[in-house]
């Protein structure tokens, strides 16, 4: 018995560029813990897509899979299809198990990233003042996501003692032209404009030109495939994981079926 494959999953995107930073948040990942293997797929317009991954996992004698959302936004909820894909799976790949683990989420870690974004956006729009912050992100997420990322924002606030108020791209909630004129109505003139986005896909692009457009001085770029998310993606997925553990009748775990070496791929954390 060997560790699961970890799997993940990406929403398709026309925009070359997710493609681009899902292989690099896998060669990020290999480097980090290179007995996981990670896998990439995607939910649509981006191949390869999941199915005939899963399919070829089992094809290749892989036995066990986590499923790990490349979602930054949602906490706790994951997009439906993941439903009907473990469902697909159970009937077509009967050898295979799954599990899906939590998205990665807005959590507190990336506010680190998030400032060395902006040190280098400040850096190299050559910016000496800064008197507002905005937080971006792609939606607002699952109801815990969207708390976290109002709480995000006011960490993010209370660190650089300057405002910051929260946009989102789809119109679900303020975008960032009306986050900036709110701003603007406090008197604020420097604004940089922070971003929850996993790649510069299409919606990252829209809020980034916007951005410019309203007079922000400084657009930060997207978290990509930082260390600091792969280091969560490995988390999710070791949690996950757990979930997949084959105990006896007493409640002991039966390490008797796992290697040494496997079963520290169980054990990966952040």
């Amino acid at each position: 018995m060997t560790a699961p494959t970890l799997v993940m999953v990406a929403p398709g995107s026309r925009d070359q560029r997710v493609v681009r930073i899902a292989h690099a948040l896998q060669a990020e990942l290999t480097a980090l813990r290179p007995e996981v293997k990670p896998e990439i797929a995607f939910l649509d317009s981006c191949l390869p897509s999941l199915i005939p991954t899963l399919a070829g996992l089992q094809a290749g004698g892989v036995r066990e899979a986590v499923i790990v959302p490349l979602d930054l936004v949602h906490a706790v909820e994951v997009d439906p299809r993941y439903g009907g894909v473990v469902a697909h799976a159970a009937r077509e790949f009967p050898g295979l198990r799954l599990q899906v683990s939590r998205p990665i989420g807005p959590e507190a870690t990336l506010l680190s990233l998030l400032d060395s974004r902006l040190r280098s956006a400040l850096a190299q729009a050559r910016v000496l003042e800064l008197d507002g912050l905005i937080l971006s992100s792609p939606t607002t997420g699952d109801v815990r996501g969207t708390a976290l990322l109002a709480r995000r924002a006011r960490q993010w606030s209370t660190h650089h003692r300057l405002p910051c108020l929260t946009a989102v791209a789809d119109g679900s909630g303020p975008s960032v032209p009306q986050a900036i004129q709110g701003l603007r109505a406090q008197g604020r003139r420097h604004i940089a404009v922070g971003s929850f986005f996993l790649a510069g896909d299409e919606r990252y692009a829209v809020q980034a030109d916007q951005a410019r457009r309203g007079g922000a001085i400084a657009v930060l770029d997207p978290l990509g495939s930082a260390v600091e998310v792969a280091e969560l993606v490995l988390a999710r997925y070791a949690f996950a994981a757990m979930e997949l553990l084959s105990f006896d009748e007493q409640g002991n775990f039966t390490t008797d079926l796992m290697s040494d070496e496997d079963a520290e791929g169980y054990a990966v954390s952040a």
